[in-house]
């Protein structure tokens, strides 16, 4: 089917003193593809899902393949390998301008609402329509 698609410059603020991404940024950023993703291809922006559900990682699997420095672009790309009742694994890599894989790996998440008082989660089954759209993300 298709991938989803970012790009991001490397900026300063991602870096350690050799110049190359310090590796806590890596999962920033793939959080914010994650986020961008809810909201720009499944239309369910985290401020809205948030006030009565989540969408939090369970699980994540990264790998390390090659530095990424400052004032690089990164392709940022995420695809759903399975599909479940409430729960998704992605796969994502990030590539950058001369097609290297810099980080690559799989992320679990599980759609969980929150009870009324906001002190616990429990886990929710997707929509139908949801899961169709996620489903168009399959490879």
């Amino acid at each position: 089917m298709s991938q989803f698609i970012k790009q991001e410059k490397v900026r300063f603020q991602h870096v350690d003193y050799a110049g190359i991404v310090f590796y806590p940024r890596f999962l920033e950023m793939l959080n914010g593809l994650v986020e961008d993703w809810f909201e720009e291809a499944l239309g369910r922006p985290f401020s809205k899902m948030h006030e009565t559900n989540g969408i939090p990682t369970v699980d994540l699997k990264v790998q390390f393949k090659n530095a990424a420095r400052l004032g690089e672009i990164l392709t940022k790309k995420l695809w759903v390998i399975e599909l479940k009742n409430s729960s998704i694994i992605c796969g994502f890599q990030f590539v950058n301008e001369s097609e290297n894989t810099v980080l690559s790996g799989e992320v679990a998440l599980v759609n969980v609402a929150f009870n009324p008082e906001r002190n616990g989660i429990k886990a929710e089954p997707f929509s139908e329509e949801m899961k169709e759209l996620i489903r168009s993300y399959e490879l």
